[in-house]
């Protein structure tokens, strides 16, 4: 089944306007379905395409890489291994997996200002030093990341009708306690599910949780593979696992040393690099100074690290614990699980926020004669204003940092928000809202910059 993805509209403009002179390169974590993107496009909106798959790729498609001196040959070879005829301005070629072949992400050049025809490009590991080792990268190459289904795609894909949810946000008012429990329960499938593809249809088949989380544990697995193709001593592995751990713990900063149990070392800052450009997780870095602009104060060796789908993080936390993990989504559908899972509402929102095209920032203050710090949990821009955004998963209101931000930063703010399981409601020029509604504040933003 071919789920409906923003990413597809975003290749519309693309080929409306720009493949004439540039291939896309779509990027992204493995099973985030690039492949099934480009496929489904190239069918629909050409009179044919051919599809490369250099995963598992014929010698001879290879070989036609050898000698791009004779554009005609090249086409011509590629017409007569695939058995698929090309049209002029009218047929698109498809590098899947191109990570793995760098030659042919370098031909783009050449390929691209030929003109013929139209040229996208999928793969995982992309910027990897070793994917791009001894080529030059095309500048006809325009870029476009694709993360798993966001809330409004996941909602599609079930049926849970979004419009409706865009609705009552518009109504501004009271939906009342039962309604906010409901669409509550629907956002937590959401995250119990998550946004992978594989995932989704498994649920969608009516596969029980347990098989949904075995679905999930293989694209783990299938990350962890990859990362000990980057790093065979394990270390981007064990930093990419370590992630819950680190969030559960509230530590200011993603620790290097904890991650691994031993002193940082000059090397694990480059592996660190790798693992982010790995696209399966999300960094958030800490902004010093809010009121002069979040990227400006951005401070590059204070960050935190979220996982890209909150749906893996769930079941990263107990990759541990039993395959059969019913009663673990029973327990986090009816809200009922003993531990504190405002780290899961964290990840959550960075999942929402990367997905609106966003960078992650927050801020940490430290508080007068103690060791301890105020934390915002994000950050977000409003052209010249901040707008704080501070995570509640539990039933405590309480919101100090938040309190001390508009006390320190009153100038520069454009709106506090609190995100939680409550209903909306505005007290004291701070707005609540449930985390539901976040997606339709987001793009209220964006809207309106």
């Amino acid at each position: 089944m071919y789920f409906k993805r923003k990413a597809y509209d975003k290749l519309l403009e693309w080929k409306q306007k720009y493949a004439d002179k540039y291939a896309m390169l779509i990027e992204g974590p493995r099973r985030v379905g690039k492949s099934t993107i480009a496929k489904h496009f190239g069918e629909n909106e050409y009179r044919s395409y051919i599809l490369l798959d250099f995963s598992n790729v014929k010698k001879e498609i290879l070989e036609c890489f050898d000698d791009l001196m004779d554009l005609d040959m090249f086409y011509l070879k590629l017409q007569a291994i695939t058995g698929t005829a090309l049209y002029l301005h009218d047929s698109l070629i498809v590098f899947d997996e191109v990570q793995l072949f760098p030659r042919a992400r370098q031909a783009i050049k050449l390929l691209a200002n030929d003109g013929r025809y139209h040229f996208i490009e999928t793969g995982s590991l992309i910027s990897i030093k070793k994917n791009v080792k001894d080529i030059l990268i095309p500048s006809e190459e325009m870029k476009m990341s694709v993360y798993p289904m966001d809330y409004e795609e996941f909602c599609d894909a079930i049926d849970l009708k979004y419009d409706l949810l865009k609705k009552a946000y518009d109504y501004k008012g009271s939906l009342g306690q039962a309604t906010n429990r409901s669409l509550m329960k629907d956002l937590r499938l959401y995250m119990a599910v998550g946004g992978m593809p594989q995932a989704v249809q498994a649920f969608l088949d009516g596969k029980n949780f347990s098989y949904i989380d075995k679905v999930k544990r293989r694209i783990i697995d299938l990350y962890l593979d990859d990362f000990k193709k980057i790093d065979p001593s394990g270390t981007v592995s064990a930093l990419f696992s370590s992630i819950p751990a680190q969030l559960a713990k509230g530590n200011k900063k993603f620790s290097i040393n904890k991650a691994l149990n031993r002193r940082k070392r000059l090397s694990d800052s480059a592996l660190i690099f790798d693992l982010i450009d790995s696209k399966t997780v999300l960094p958030c870095y800490e902004t010093h100074d809010p009121s002069s602009g979040l990227a400006f104060g951005t401070d590059l060796d204070n960050f935190k690290l979220y996982i890209a789908d909150t749906g893996l993080f769930l079941t990263l936390m107990f990759m541990d614990g039993s395959n059969k993990n019913d009663d673990l989504y029973v327990k986090m559908l009816s809200d009922t699980l003993p531990a504190n899972l405002g780290y899961l509402y964290e990840n959550l929102v960075a999942q929402m926020i990367t997905a609106s095209g966003r960078r992650l920032f927050y801020h940490t203050m430290k508080k007068t004669n103690s060791t301890h710090h105020y934390e915002i949990d994000f950050l977000l821009s409003k052209g010249t204003k901040v707008l704080p955004i501070e995570v509640k998963s539990s039933h405590n209101q309480k919101h100090d940092s938040l309190d001390e931000f508009k006390r320190k930063y009153s100038h520069s703010i454009h709106k506090c928000i609190v995100l939680s399981q409550k209903e909306r409601n505005a007290k004291d020029d701070v707005f609540y809202e449930p985390f539901y509604f976040f997606p339709m504040l987001l793009e209220e933003l964006l809207a309106s910059k």
